[in-house]
């Protein structure tokens, strides 16, 4: 074929792939539909009330309640704030937030045109005996341009949009969890100290009554085996006395890395101790129906945008089955000397659509489909538990509400009986009627009563802890 018949040929080549490039744009235009697809809730069925609720008042039906409305003791509220401000772990939770919004910032930045300007030059000969010939070009540039019209691109940004606002929602939660975490240590501190006082007094009284009955013992009055139960029993106290403090000295080192601050700035005794009775550092906490309470709550809402973002990603998948059009387009001047560029008559465009349409990739595009659709379906059972879960947390503390309350007065009652029995134990024994194991007996069993009340006390106001956290209030 002669020269001409060659040139011919380029040209129509170029002028058939030129009409097919337009073609498939026109065909994409006119029946090109996006693929992604907005996610529908999922019906999820909950009951009208719940089943170990009292009734509620209208008022507390209206929204959960703020951890401020809660915590009612100042130096709780105090340590509160601080661990909001300084907790590794929330500074963790924020920064990773900030991260994915960028990354969904990136996302949305692909669906746009990238405007560069661009300075290039090449150098190539023709043949053996030709000159080399210099080309530099110079202007602004649009490379490989993708224009989204079966919404590949818009479903990757959907994704990305939905894992921000997930990492956004497990932010709040794991805020939600230091508040409960900080307000559960500070109360397990309480408690430790009321025991300690508790021991450190029973070790006293015990100490005193070891010395009347190694006197009894020393003229006869008390027997061997009296001497040594007030033996076992003083030394009992001392060990739950050491259990006491370490406990204490552990519990006031949780409490510091909650609050996370730094550690040459210890915690002050205001924040530590309670303002009144640590029974009412916080408030009762008002539970509204079950649908606003559970769809609220931030781990659920997490789910639930995680089951958005595998929705958008199936529909990336999905797009990847159409025609992938995209476009490269450049706007400037072009010489063969550097001192030509710019001037009068260089100056040009170049426009170079491309369509690409998979006819064989060996299933990839049907394997990743099927993986989406997988995830998705994961995604939903992962939402549908999460649902679950914080059925079962809010039940649960409602049920052990109503429980405490019945064992609170029953070990209060108990520990009245207690008391009881060892003063009358210890008139008898100044009668003469009944010798001192009696006595020891009672105050082994008032020790043990005074403290399963000191729990039960502390596992009551607990609960209002993990019935805050389970509401989702904050």
């Amino acid at each position: 074929m002669n020269k001409k018949g060659t040139q011919r040929l380029s040209d129509n080549t170029s002028l058939l792939f030129m009409k097919f490039s337009l073609s498939a744009v026109a065909v994409a235009l006119a029946s090109g539909c996006s693929q992604f697809q907005p996610l529908q809730r999922p019906d999820v069925p909950l009951p009208a009330a719940w089943p170990t609720a009292p009734a509620q008042p209208a008022a507390a039906l209206s929204s959960p309640m703020t951890w401020d409305a809660v915590v009612a003791d100042p130096g709780l509220k105090a340590l509160v704030t601080k661990a909001l401000a300084n907790n590794r772990d929330a500074r963790v939770a924020a920064l990773q937030v900030a991260q994915l919004r960028a990354q969904a910032e990136g996302r949305d930045a692909a669906r746009w045109p990238t405007v560069n300007a661009g300075l290039t030059s090449s150098r190539q000969t023709v043949g053996a005996n030709e000159p080399i010939k210099s080309n530099l070009t110079g202007g602004v540039q649009i490379t490989a341009w993708e224009m989204d019209f079966f919404g590949r691109l818009e479903s990757l940004k959907e994704a990305a949009l939905a894992q921000y606002l997930a990492a956004e929602q497990t932010r709040q939660s794991s805020q939600l969890s230091l508040v409960a975490g900080v307000a559960t240590a500070w109360l397990n501190l309480q408690t430790s100290d009321a025991l300690l006082a508790l021991t450190q007094q029973t070790l006293a009284s015990r100490e005193q009554a070891l010395r009347l009955t190694g006197l009894r013992h020393q003229n006869g009055i008390a027997s061997a085996l009296e001497l040594r139960l007030a033996e076992s029993l003083t030394a009992a106290a001392q060990v739950a006395l050491a259990q006491q403090q370490r406990q204490r000295a552990l519990d006031r080192n949780t409490l510091a890395l909650l609050v996370g601050q730094p550690v040459d700035q210890p915690l002050t005794d205001a924040e530590l101790r309670p303002a009144g009775d640590p029974a009412k550092a916080l408030a009762e906490v008002a539970v509204g129906v079950p649908s606003s309470v559970l769809l609220s709550r931030p781990d659920v809402r997490a789910a639930e945008q995680q089951l958005a973002a595998a929705n958008a990603n199936m529909g990336a998948a999905r797009a990847a089955f159409f025609p992938r059009v995209s476009l490269t387009a450049s706007l400037g001047s072009a010489s063969s000397e550097l001192s030509g560029l710019f001037k009068g008559g260089t100056w040009g465009w170049a426009l170079a659509p491309q369509a690409l349409l998979p006819i064989f990739d060996g299933g990839a595009n049907q394997a990743n489909l099927a993986a989406a659709q997988a995830a998705r379906d994961v995604a939903l059972a992962q939402y549908e538990k999460a649902i679950q879960t914080a059925f079962k947390e809010v039940n649960d503390a409602l049920v052990s509400r109503a429980s405490l309350a019945e064992q609170l007065r029953a070990q209060t009652a108990l520990v009245a009986a207690e008391s009881e029995r060892l003063r009358l134990s210890e008139l008898r024994l100044r009668q003469g009627v009944s010798g001192q194991l009696d006595v020891l007996d009672a105050q082994r069993s008032l020790f043990a009563a005074q403290q399963a009340l000191l729990q039960v006390q502390t596992a009551q106001v607990l609960n209002r802890v993990a019935l805050f956290k389970a509401t989702a209030g904050f």
